[in-house]
């Protein structure tokens, strides 16, 4: 086996145990010859090392101290055909009737993983789609698969080569669009006073959103910031928007509250 199948094929016979732990069945058994087989894989050291944590009886929390360490080295491998989607729920258990009214829209976003990262975040807070502008990779790329988790076939998404004609497209249909940026006239985002359905748009790393697409945008908000640094990683951005705003159509009175926590 290489030494991606043999990583493989560790997380595979954890994940089993774990979905075991999760039903109630006696794990005992499986997690002795679990151990037995970690320490067999002599030239993965890292796997021995694991082994001596697969001690029955074990707790499932103490399981997953060895459950992610190998989704770690999974990722690190860039082994894509696992779905490492720790403690999602079912898809159907997900009714399209949380998502809110939602729109992101990406404008040559740089980072592959950025943009992995913001179909993950977007999934979690029940975003509808994402559009997909300008160089924005798409989920076709390995690093947006490894980053958002299976997300990426969870959220709807489309391109669009220019964000302007994006915009303009959204904005005819009634989607109100607000971008998300660090400009000193932009509204601090606690005060938004959102209108739904929206679109948040959110601008390159390096240069961010141009004054031209600025004011296609029926507003600007920005996350107040009291460092020395102005700026955020884009995903934690996104993130920060994401809770207020789905904050704020929970209290709308038009979705029900959170179905679980995180």
């Amino acid at each position: 086996m290489t030494k991606e199948q043999v990583w493989k094929r560790a997380w595979e016979l954890v994940r089993a145990i774990d979905a075991a732990m999760e039903s109630g069945r006696d794990v005992s058994a499986d997690v002795a010859n679990v151990a037995i087989w970690f320490r067999a894989q002599t030239d993965q050291p890292r796997l021995s090392s694991l082994a001596n944590l697969l001690v029955p009886p074990l707790t499932r929390r103490q399981l997953w101290c060895v459950l992610v360490p190998l989704e770690r080295e999974i990722a690190r491998l860039k082994i894509t055909d696992v779905e490492i989607l720790e403690g999602d729920l079912p898809v159907s258990a997900v009714k399209s009737s949380l998502c809110m009214p939602v729109t992101v829209v990406l404008d040559s976003i740089r980072s592959a993983f950025n943009v992995g990262g913001i179909f993950r975040t977007g999934e979690c807070f029940g975003v509808q789609r994402l559009v997909l502008c300008g160089y924005t990779a798409t989920p076709e790329d390995p690093a947006i698969v490894r980053s958002a988790l299976g997300t990426e076939r969870l959220v709807e998404w489309s391109t669009e080569v220019d964000i302007q004609t994006a915009i303009s497209r959204l904005r005819e249909d009634g989607i109100a669009c607000y971008a998300l940026e660090t400009v000193s006239d932009a509204d601090k985002i606690e005060t938004v006073q959102w209108r739904f359905p929206l679109a948040l748009v959110i601008g390159n790393e390096r240069f961010g959103i141009t004054p031209s697409v600025l004011s296609l945008c029926d507003g600007i908000v920005r996350i107040p910031l009291y460092g020395c640094k102005n700026s955020l990683n884009v995903v934690t951005s996104f993130a920060i928007a994401a809770h207020t705003i789905r904050r704020a159509w929970n209290e709308s009175g038009k979705q029900p509250a959170e179905k679980r926590g995180g």
